[in-house]
C-alpha cells in the first residue's frame, strides 16, 4: 500500500512534470509561428500598413447618369457597377472645360465624379459632365477590365510596369494629387470605383479600385501617366 505521504509526493511530481511539458509545448509553438488566434495580416490583424483604411478616402468613378434627384444622382460605370453620388453645397460642376451648375447633370450624360468614396457611395467634391476622354464599355473591354461577378475569383494578371512595393505600404494622399491619379486610372481602365490613392516610396501612386474583378491596383507615375496594373 502506498503511504499518504508517498502518494502526496508522487502527485506533486506529476503536477511539476505536467507544467514542464506545457511550457515546452508553448515554446515550440511560438518558435514555429503563431498557432492560435488570427493569422498575421488576417482578420483581427491591422496588417501594419500606413495605407490601411480607417474610413472613407478620396477617389471617384466615371460612367453614365441613370437617375437624378434633388441632392444626389446614380451612375452606372462601363462594367455596370451602380454608384450613388451625393452632392453637397461645396460640390463644384464643370461641363466639358467650362464651369457649370448641378442642372448640367441629366439622365444619359457621361460624368467623371471626384470626391470621398465609401464603398459604392461617393460624396462629390467635383462633377465633370462630358469629360475629355472615353470612359465607355468599349474602352473598358479593350483595356481588359473584368467586371465584378459575385462569387467569381479575382483575376490574376499583370500589365505594364509595376513599381517595387509592398502591398500595405505608402501614404494615402488627397487633394489635387488624388484627383489627377484617380482621373488617369479611370481613363485607362474605366469601369471601377477608386476608393483610395496611395503614394509609394518611389513617388509613384497606387490607385486602388473596387467594383471590378480586375484591375485592383493601377499604378501612375509622378506626372500622372499610367505605368501598369494588376
Amino acid at each position: 500500500m502506498v503511504s499518504r505521504k508517498l502518494a502526496g509526493s508522487l502527485a506533486g511530481s506529476a503536477v511539476v512534470l505536467a507544467a514542464l511539458i506545457g511550457a515546452c509545448t508553448s515554446a515550440q509553438s511560438n518558435s514555429n509561428g503563431n498557432t492560435s488566434g488570427a493569422a498575421p495580416g488576417g482578420p483581427g490583424s491591422s496588417g501594419g500598413g500606413s495605407n490601411a483604411r480607417s474610413g472613407p478616402e478620396p477617389g471617384g468613378t466615371a460612367g453614365t447618369v441613370d437617375s437624378v434627384s434633388a441632392s444626389s444622382f446614380t451612375v452606372s460605370t462601363a462594367t455596370g457597377q451602380k454608384v450613388t453620388v451625393n452632392e453637397a453645397s461645396s460640390t463644384t460642376y464643370q461641363q466639358g472645360t467650362s464651369s457649370a451648375s448641378a442642372s448640367a447633370i441629366t439622365t444619359g450624360e457621361t460624368v467623371l465624379v471626384l470626391g470621398t468614396t465609401s464603398s459604392t457611395t461617393i460624396t462629390a467634391t467635383q462633377v465633370i459632365v462630358q469629360p475629355t476622354g472615353d470612359y465607355g464599355s468599349a474602352t473598358s473591354a479593350t483595356a481588359g477590365v473584368v467586371p465584378f461577378s459575385q462569387g467569381a475569383p479575382s483575376t490574376s494578371k499583370q500589365v505594364g510596369q509595376i513599381p517595387n512595393y509592398t502591398e500595405g505600404s505608402g501614404t494615402i494622399v488627397s487633394g489635387t494629387a488624388a484627383d489627377q491619379a484617380t482621373e488617369a486610372a479611370l481613363l485607362a481602365y474605366p469601369g471601377g470605383v477608386v476608393d483610395r490613392v496611395v503614394q509609394l516610396s518611389g513617388g509613384e501612386y497606387e490607385v486602388h479600385t473596387i467594383g471590378v474583378n480586375w484591375p485592383h491596383h493601377v499604378f501612375v507615375d509622378q506626372n500622372f501617366a499610367v505605368l501598369g496594373a494588376n
